[in-house]
């Protein structure tokens, strides 16, 4: 429970780096509503996985998911590149990041 309770932390990361992107240094109101709330959330739920996992692997999880899917939502929404140097160390980060899931006790 406590790996899928650091997933969604780690989506919810993703949410904040999203919404703090579209929130234009927060003057669009609804875009930093949605930041703070998943700012809270993400660090919440990373709290509540990381008691469970030994905290150096919950961490770099959850900053992976977050790093990951980030550079996801800029890819599919932001226009950004995905070349295969790009797309070969992100497939890196995501292999490191179920990698450290097995390896975890």
């Amino acid at each position: 429970m406590a790996w899928l309770i650091l997933v969604i932390a780690g989506l919810f990361e993703v949410a904040f780096t999203t919404c703090l992107n579209m929130s234009d240094s927060f003057k669009k109101p609804w875009w930093t509503v949605g930041f703070f709330i998943s700012i809270s959330l993400s660090f919440w739920l990373f709290d509540k996985g990381a008691r469970a996992i030994s905290f150096g692997t919950a961490y770099a999880v959850w900053t992976g998911i977050g790093a990951a899917g980030t550079v996801l939502v800029g890819i599919i929404f932001f226009k950004e590149p995905a070349n295969l140097w790009r797309l070969f160390f992100l497939f890196t980060l995501v292999s490191s990041i179920v990698g450290l899931r097995f390896v975890t006790k």
